[in-house]
Formats: structure tokens, C-alpha cells, sequence
């Protein structure tokens, strides 16, 4: 009869199975955490501008006013921002150009076609419009239909 320390040569299945899942699970965290830098840094840029398109179309709405949007050289900005309410005079926190978070990053209207602005209201419908933003390689969309919010619409790896 063999003795426990004789039977005890290598591992069993249940210790195969766990040191298994443990590596998958490492690899797969290790996987998501070295995503690529750019193109999380692109969907952040996109994110922030469909929120500022919306609060900026939200104040047309509110105030009667157009307000445009156009891209700049390093960044973008919002004219036509209310500036009185009450007769008092009022900054709006979109007022002023921006910066983009990623210095290389650019804008371009992609619709309507030939146009270089956005107009964001004041109706509550307006045209469709798509703004395509690039960074290195990889571009993003954002568009509205006129009536739903500005979103992320598909992003294009190269």
C-alpha cells in the first residue's frame, strides 16, 4: 500500500482550473487597462462636445437667440450665447473659446455640407448635423437628426 507522500506528484484539476482562471482573469485586466490612450482620449473629446452642443442649444431654446458653433485652429467656440437676462449682465459658462483636451485633435462639419458653423437653435427642430473630430488616426462622429441630442454615432479605427 502506498503511503500520501508516494500518491502526492502534481497537481490535481481543481488546482489546474483555478491557476487557469486566475491568468485569464489577469490577462483580461491587463488587456483593459492598456487600452488605447488615443482613442479613449477621442471618445472623452466627443463626449464633452455633445454635452456643450446640448447646454449651448439648451440656452438658444431658453433665450430666443441663435447660437453658433465653430470649430478654431486649436479648439472651438460658442457665439451668440445670451449675455443679458433681466437686464443685467450675465457670463455664460460656455462664453469664450475652448481648448480641446488633446492638442492634436480637429473638427470639421461634415453636415450640412460646405457649411463651416453650426446653428443651434433657437427653433426646437433644426437641420441635421454631424461633426466628424480626428486625433492621429482615429475619428469620431457626433450627430443629431435635429430633434434627438447630439451623440457619438460610430467611431473609426484605422
Amino acid at each position: 500500500m502506498k503511503t500520501a507522500a508516494e500518491r502526492a506528484h502534481g497537481f490535481t484539476l481543481l488546482e489546474l482550473v483555478v491557476v487557469l482562471a486566475l491568468v485569464a482573469l489577469t490577462t483580461a485586466g491587463v488587456s483593459l487597462a492598456l487600452r488605447d490612450s488615443d482613442a479613449a482620449s477621442l471618445e472623452r473629446e466627443g463626449l464633452r462636445l455633445s454635452a456643450m452642443l446640448e447646454s449651448a442649444r439648451a440656452q438658444s431654446r431658453t433665450s430666443g437667440l441663435p447660437v453658433v458653433w465653430r470649430s478654431l485652429p486649436q479648439g472651438f467656440e460658442f457665439v451668440g450665447l445670451p449675455t443679458l437676462r433681466d437686464g443685467r449682465q450675465v457670463a455664460s459658462s460656455l462664453a469664450g473659446p475652448r481648448g480641446w483636451l488633446h492638442p492634436e485633435t480637429r473638427a470639421t462639419v461634415l453636415q450640412p455640407p460646405g457649411a463651416q458653423v453650426l446653428v443651434l437653435g433657437p427653433e426646437p427642430l433644426i437641420a441635421a448635423q454631424r461633426i466628424e473630430l480626428v486625433q492621429g488616426a482615429h475619428r469620431l462622429t457626433l450627430s443629431t437628426d435635429g430633434l434627438a441630442p447630439f451623440a457619438v454615432v460610430n467611431t473609426v479605427a484605422p
